[in-house]
């Protein structure tokens, strides 16, 4: 999860939705419709999703934007679109110091651009146009997110997309692992007008799911994370989940897009019924749709800030050892460290392994 960002809290109902019924039609087929921007709500595993796109200028000696086109911003906590990117939390570079995660997964997926990665298990890289990296923080655990601005001779466009991915209580206050999925091994398929890019779940005949162990994100508990991409006047289809999973499915972009026979509006989150197929008639525009699909962990948790735990007295105690704690045992000299300029896609362990594409 992105640094000062809070959690939305588990189960949440959207004080938008009501306003959403009116600006888009319901197909018979969904029951919640709720607003997205840069962040997203999610079900139940999913609790939390960022949206990060932003066309970010040719980088300078430091991968930075030039000093013109930051000057002026809340840097630091800068979240308004200026010059067509945000600075986020970063100072120099963009994206996010260190900050803490525990009691959860993320998958952070960069579509395009790069994330450079340090962390308290002393794991760094750098990963990329369309790598996926799985981080599994059952504990306290710490790590800096950096958007460096690689190229020097063209604008650095960047897409990076966070889902947080809950885990059961049993399994959480155990391990922290970290892994990269490269893009090379990411199941993508071209149908009808249509790119499928599958980063976890099964489709086509192919399956990916968490490296990591203790993952909610398996085979067993039907979780699915899809990107769809649509040309104009394409279709999509996808039969009903499993009784018990849930889906959802999220309009990003476009115009004029059908869902089961009703015209839609972007920029919303459809939660479907259960038992029910989807499909998808594009417009005039390109569109592009998500969808997250998993089998509800159903327990009551507390969620603030980077934690999620059991109960709120836990996470009252664990947000005071984050506070006490995270600075003296920030292994790096700088909270939002980057890589040299010239370094590649590459996963370096502690005990030296290194790990590329």
């Amino acid at each position: 999860m992105t640094a000062g960002d809070r959690l939305y809290p588990l189960n949440r109902n959207s004080t938008y939705e009501a306003t959403m019924f009116l600006l888009s039609k319901k197909p018979k087929t969904v029951s919640k419709i709720v607003d997205i921007n840069i962040h997203w709500s999610g079900d139940d595993p999913f609790t939390f999703i960022s949206h990060h796109h932003d066309q970010y200028p040719k980088g300078n000696a430091q991968m930075a934007p030039p000093l013109e086109q930051i000057r002026g911003r809340n840097l630091g906590r800068d979240y308004q679109e200026r010059f067509g990117f945000r600075m986020y939390h970063g100072r120099v570079v963009p994206g996010f110091p260190m900050h803490a995660h525990w009691g959860y997964e993320t998958m952070t997926i960069a579509e395009k651009g790069y994330v450079d990665h340090f962390d308290t298990e002393r794991n760094y890289g750098r990963y990329g146009n369309g790598d996926v990296q799985w981080t599994l923080a059952s504990s306290r655990y710490e790590h800096c997110e950096m958007y460096p601005l690689v190229d020097q001779e063209n604008d650095n466009p960047t897409h990076i997309t966070q889902i947080v991915i809950n885990i059961p209580l049993d399994r959480k206050n155990k391990g922290n692992t970290v892994n990269n999925v490269w893009s090379e091994t990411i199941p993508s398929f071209e149908e009808d007008g249509c790119r499928i890019t599958l980063y976890c779940g099964s489709y086509g005949g192919s399956e990916i799911y968490s490296p990591n162990p203790g993952s909610w994100a398996a085979k067993e508990n039907s979780v699915r994370v899809m990107r769809i991409e649509m040309e104009p006047g394409s279709r999509f289809a996808l039969e009903a989940v499993p009784d018990g999973v849930n889906r959802n499915v999220y309009y990003v972009s476009g115009k004029g897009a059908v869902m089961d026979g009703t015209k839609v509006k972007p920029h919303l989150r459809f939660k479907m019924k259960p038992g029910t197929d989807l499909s998808l008639e594009n417009g005039a525009e390109p569109s592009e749709f998500w969808i997250l699909e998993g089998k509800p962990i159903g327990e009551k948790q507390a969620a603030f800030g980077p934690v999620i735990l059991s109960d709120l007295d836990e996470v009252r105690a664990s947000m005071d050892e984050i506070r006490i704690r995270e600075f003296q045992e920030w292994p790096w000299e700088l909270m939002d460290k980057t890589n040299p300029i010239d370094m590649g896609r590459e996963l370096h362990r502690s005990d030296g392994t290194v790990e590329k594409p």
